[in-house]
């Protein structure tokens, strides 16, 4: 068999303005070419074409004048890619880079593949004892010094470089090439799914979207570490059958990258919503959805009244309590409320007064009625107790005056959305300020909807640092707020 080190080797380490491989691009490029006992450097600066952010100038020290004059990556594609061609691909954290350059690459309209090597996994395969395999801990454990700044490309592809020369001169060729065969096995997918598609997959938060032959989908997920989320569905450990079935049926992956949690939940609901994959559960749809509205008065006569998503904007209206999937669900759940608590049926407006004038509910001839239905209770007092009661469910009222703009940062990148929002509505999400624009121009229909209100209370609710941006209101031809 042959050995893989009998081929040449390629080791890269990228710069770049985040951690994000769609959203983000390269600043800076090294390499170390290895072929037998030959090896050659070549690194480049490249002007990504987007601001550096101060925390990436702080770890790297690269900063907007160092690259202003440096190439974009279009310039130096092709002669990087004659560099990178027929070569074994190592990397520290090889899905980072790789994935960064099959992007670039992809931009300026070039297709790269290459078998890769994670320096990673080959220090946990050579160093189970060890906790640390980040490239500063690995230099440190074998005693690793190359000339250069650290965080500089390539300083760092040279201690990659350095790393695997040590390995195979005090473990032996054999012993490297078994370590580097193991980890260097691509992973276990369905039929039909490029390997080559999956390095591409980028590694923070997102949705994924799986489909069968005939192109329906299957199923959609999310994962703040979505490339490795996406390939725990094909382990070769699975155990539930319906896992297994899944991961039978795939044949196309999709997804989409989002800046953050918030985005992915977002996305992820809209997909569901919209494909009804078969190996999701069934959302909440807005047709049968309803809650009760309920104001108290002052002769305590007050009755719940159901009322539907349908004809009543539930963003804008005040004096409701509970969501519910149908009428009857509402219905039953009120009657629960009442049995419990010895709410009468007949103030509730469940049951019909009597035939008899005075005739108890039902409730009361069951010992589960105070006697409002008959004077024993008065009305005022019964209504107090049901506004109480109806107070742990009551729909959160819309904290702001009107539209706004959520501006979700990923920490790891200058990758960010703008999620709008009017009165709980969600009207949808730009990656950028002139897509933000656009959004707002031209603003698409939209409706509440239960699964994006309990999201979004929980974000605004929890301690997620977010940045709200309350927006101006627009006034219609007729006068009336323009969501």
């Amino acid at each position: 068999m042959p050995s893989l080190l009998d081929q040449p080797f390629i080791f890269v380490d990228l710069e770049t303005t985040g951690a994000n491989a769609q959203r983000d691009r390269i600043t800076e490029v090294g390499v170390v070419e290895w072929q037998g006992e030959y090896a050659y450097e070549w690194s480049t600066l490249v002007n990504p074409g987007t601001p550096i952010p101060p925390f990436i100038t702080t770890l790297t020290g690269i900063d907007d004048a160092m690259v202003a004059d440096a190439p974009s990556f279009a310039s130096v594609a092709a002669d990087l890619l004659e560099r990178l061609q027929g070569r074994v691909f190592v990397a520290h954290n090889a899905r980072f880079d790789y994935g960064f350059l099959k992007n670039e690459f992809k931009r300026a309209g070039l297709d790269f593949r290459a078998r890769t090597v994670c320096t990673v996994k080959l220090s946990k395969k050579l160093f189970p004892g060890e906790y640390k395999h980040n490239l500063d801990a690995v230099a440190e454990r074998n005693g690793l010094r190359a000339e250069g700044e650290r965080h500089r490309a390539l300083t760092d592809a040279r201690l990659i470089y350095q790393f695997l020369v040590k390995i195979k001169s005090e473990r032996g060729i054999e012993a490297l090439d078994a370590a580097l065969e193991a980890v260097s096995r691509q992973a276990n997918l369905p039929t039909g799914i490029d390997p080559e598609l999956i390095e591409t997959m980028p590694d923070g938060h997102g949705v994924y979207m799986f489909y069968d032959e005939h192109a329906q989908p299957l199923y959609v997920g999310r994962s703040h570490t979505l490339k490795k989320r996406v390939l725990a569905h094909f382990a070769a450990d699975l155990r539930a059958n319906k896992e297994i079935r899944l991961s039978q049926q795939v044949r196309r992956i999709e997804w989409i990258s989002t800046a953050g949690e918030l985005g992915a939940q977002l996305a992820e609901v809209r997909l569901i919503k919209s494909l009804a994959p078969t190996h999701n559960h069934v959302l909440q749809q807005a047709d049968t959805l309803c809650s009760w509205r309920y104001k108290p008065n002052e002769d305590g006569s007050a009755q719940p009244a159901l009322v539907f998503a349908s004809a009543v904007d539930f963003g804008q209206e005040p004096h409701l309590y509970g969501l519910y999937g149908s009428q009857r669900e509402a219905n039953n759940t009120l009657k629960k409320m009442a049995d419990a608590n010895k709410l009468c049926l007949w103030a509730l407006g469940l049951e019909k007064a009597g035939k008899r004038a005075g005739a108890p509910c039902f409730g009361m001839q069951a010992g589960h009625c105070r006697g409002a239905c008959v004077g024993k209770e008065p009305m005022r007092t019964h209504q107090a107790r049901l506004s109480a009661i109806l107070a742990k469910a009551r729909l959160q009222p819309w904290p702001f005056a009107g539209r706004i703009a959520i501006r979700e940062q990923d920490p790891a990148s200058i990758a960010s959305d703008w999620h709008l929002f009017d009165h709980w509505v969600y009207l949808g999400t730009a990656s950028s300020e002139v897509d933000f624009a656009d959004l707002l121009a031209a603003l698409p229909p939209a409706h509440f909807d239960v699964d994006i209100y309990r999201i979004l209370s929980r974000f605004l609710i929890g301690k997620h640092n977010l940045h709200i941006v309350p927006l101006p209101t627009v006034a219609t031809n007729t006068g009336e707020e323009d969501r």
